[in-house]
């Protein structure tokens, strides 16, 4: 009865597009022996039992106890090692979440984590940790930090320094510049708790984001979408790119101008990266009027970064999103729109604060995430 619960509040949380977008955000169940983890990739808007993998918690145990190499890299692939051994048998066929230690630690039989662009207005504001100590002073802030096993040693040091005080586990937990964790004993206090994180937030928001008139489309061989996407594709060289347009009311505010889009124009989370990228482009107004701008906007992206923008803002006009399906580039107009609700939130708390450059190359760069962006874009 458990997973049923588990996969009822999964997709509870994971079809409302205010806590859940794409592929982000996990749950998990525990009991004694084992823990039951949504598989990395899988969705929790459509998640049932079978999505969840089946973990053997004393043997995730001894991955506290082992010590990794200091090297980035060699140590994120060598715990993720560790944790495939840790399947029960007949799980090999699915991937744990990359959080699942954090998940095993919290002393609650049901975790849910997910990343509101309201909660996220709180955590990647410069005001935020002051706002977020002084509102839910039962809750743990977590500084930005690299995701993986570093952040799920970072929480469970922040975990024990709170127990020490309180004498209690906190209730919530606050990741900067990435989500929060929210535990109990039933999906009802689960929800319970999220409530009150949530109204206590809603308090103290000055603005909320406007995002009526949209328009949004894929684009079409005889448009300015046509275009990108021929852009793309010849500067590729690879698969053929998808192209989706958006315009509503915050985008066109976003995009009138440079000093408009400055708000939106690195990365907030971890997911933004995976799904919008962590560099959107905007160009001028000019270059809808054709005569290789764009393409030439984007070439000089491209030798900047290394990458095609999966995110490009044309001034007074909107934003296009890129991918290489059409679910891949409506991904990265929702997150990219996440992104600018995120933005309007972190005007309540002192402005927006993006992850550090070190944290965006780790994520652009870590096997982990560049394996659920394919799994969850196909």
């Amino acid at each position: 009865m458990s997973l049923q619960d588990l996969a009822e509040i999964s997709r509870f949380y994971g079809s409302n597009p205010d806590y859940v977008i794409a592929g982000g955000g996990n749950t998990s169940f525990k009991d004694r022996d084992y823990l039951y983890i949504k598989a990395s990739g899988a969705s929790l808007a459509s998640a049932r039992p079978g999505d969840f993998v089946k973990m053997n918690r004393a043997a995730l145990a001894k991955i506290w106890g082992k010590t990794y190499p200091a090297d980035m890299e060699a140590r994120e692939a060598a715990v993720l090692a560790d944790m495939m051994t840790a399947r029960a048998p007949g799980e090999e066929g699915k991937r744990p979440s990359v959080e699942t230690l954090l998940h095993d630690i919290l002393p609650f039989a049901f975790v849910v984590h997910t990343h509101p662009s309201l909660v996220n207005g709180l955590t990647c504001a410069r005001k935020g940790e002051k706002t977020a100590r002084k509102l839910f002073p039962g809750s743990v802030w977590v500084p930005s930090i690299n995701p993986g096993y570093i952040l799920s040693k970072a929480v469970k040091d922040a975990m024990d320094s709170y127990r020490a005080e309180k004498g209690k586990a906190p209730e919530a937990i606050f990741l900067q510049n990435h989500g929060i964790f929210v535990g109990a004993e039933s999906p009802g206090e689960i929800k319970a708790v999220y409530g009150r994180i949530v109204n206590a937030i809603e308090g103290q928001v000055k603005r909320k984001p406007d995002l009526s008139g949209k328009v949004s489309s894929f684009g079409n061989s005889d448009s300015l979408a046509g275009e990108l996407k021929r852009a793309a594709d010849r500067l590729s060289g690879g698969p053929a790119w998808f192209v989706r347009f958006e315009r509503n009311a915050e985008l066109s505010r976003f995009t009138a101008g440079k000093d408009a889009f400055k708000p939106v124009s690195s990365a907030f989370t971890p997911d933004h990266i995976v799904y919008a990228g962590s560099d959107p482009l905007f160009i001028g107004g000019g270059a809808a009027e054709g005569g290789g701008l764009l393409e030439e906007a984007l070439k000089k992206h491209r030798e900047k970064t290394g990458r095609i923008p999966k995110a490009v803002a044309v001034q007074g006009l909107g934003l296009f999103g890129l991918g290489n399906s059409e679910k891949a580039a409506g991904n990265a107009v929702e997150l990219f729109n996440d992104a600018v609700k995120v933005a309007v939130y972190t005007e309540s708390f002192g402005g927006p604060l993006f992850m550090p450059p070190g944290q965006i190359s780790f994520i652009n760069n870590w096997e982990v995430e560049r394996y659920r962006s394919k799994v969850s874009s196909a």
